[in-house]
């Protein structure tokens, strides 16, 4: 089983009410078994919502509001599910708050980017999940496999 972000199997999730539908995820998750989640709304934000960015360790919004207590429930709730699945892969939305895996924008709603985490793929690299990105599986036709052979 995989954990997949919602949004990039075209569910709109996304912050804007749009969604970041990936094909190569798509075409990937094709003959496998998964889950789809998006961390944001299970920690209880609404679809549309403000933007928001990590900032000193916080997630905050384009309008200045903390919103590190609903981003780190959408995290654990993540875990909870790959841990009562038994999930050991994740594939989630890079440059996100949530999501991001090795990439979070950098805090001053400018687009720029910069090397970070999201709190959720933090939290399930911290419980043993591989965690992989859209560009992950759109880099390789066959991403790498959970013990690191092709």
């Amino acid at each position: 089983m995989i954990l997949v972000s919602a949004c990039l199997i075209g569910e709109n999730c996304k912050y804007n009410g749009g969604n970041n539908y990936c094909a190569a995820v798509v075409d990937y998750l094709s003959d496998k078994p998964y889950i789809s989640i998006c961390p944001e709304v299970c920690g209880g934000l609404t679809t549309p919502r403000t933007p928001a960015e990590i900032i000193n360790g916080a997630v905050i919004d384009k309008h200045g509001s903390d919103r590190s207590a609903a981003f780190a429930s959408g995290a654990e709730e993540a875990a909870l599910i790959c841990n009562s699945l038994n999930i050991k892969l994740a594939i989630l939305k890079e440059y996100s708050p949530s999501c991001g895996v090795n990439y979070i924008y950098d805090g001053s709603f400018s687009g720029q980017n910069i090397s970070g985490s999201g709190i959720t793929a933090s939290l399930l690299r911290k419980n043993g999940v591989a965690v992989w990105s859209e560009n992950d599986v759109v880099r390789n036709s066959s991403p790498r496999s959970l013990d690191g052979s092709r």
